[in-house]
């Protein structure tokens, strides 16, 4: 449980710090776009009050509420699934973006993204952050090592 709290609590200071830097002290808030190395990476502003591509937009509590169980639901997953530690690490990741994304939800009444990614001709018209990575990557760890042997 350790490795799960610490990979989560690293997870969201991570994301909550990515967010106040971009978003607060370079003032993304108010410039919108900023170029960071075009096309493939720049910072464009976004407030996603719902989920991807802004569905259930109109529904914030109910995504709170649902972030929370699901968080609970991972925590005692992975927990239940004894000392596999790439598991409860993957598991830590994923919550740490669920909360981050909470934090905002509360905070702002709406997720703050801000990274943008395009290549090769194809210009991105989404935003994304830290949470949203990690939330994935959690995921997709999960989906990998829940079937492996306990580990120390």
């Amino acid at each position: 449980m350790k490795r799960m709290f610490t990979a989560g609590f690293l997870t969201l200071l991570l994301d909550q710090l990515s967010k106040q830097y971009v978003v607060e002290w370079l003032n993304l808030k108010t410039l919108g776009v900023m170029e960071v190395f075009p096309p493939y990476l720049n910072f464009h502003m976004a407030y996603n009050t719902g989920i991807n591509f802004g569905l259930l937009s109109t529904s914030r509590w109910l995504l709170i509420a649902l972030a929370l169980v699901i968080s609970a639901w991972v925590a005692w997953w992975v927990r239940s699934e004894g000392d596999k530690r790439w598991m409860q690490i993957s598991g830590g990741i994923l919550i740490g973006g669920a909360l981050g994304n909470v934090i905002d939800r509360v905070i702002y009444g709406a997720v703050l993204d801000f990274l943008n990614m395009s290549c090769c001709g194809w210009e991105n018209p989404y935003s994304f952050n830290v949470a949203d990575i990690a939330i994935f990557i959690g995921a997709f760890g999960l989906i990998l090592f829940s079937g492996e042997k306990k580990t120390t």
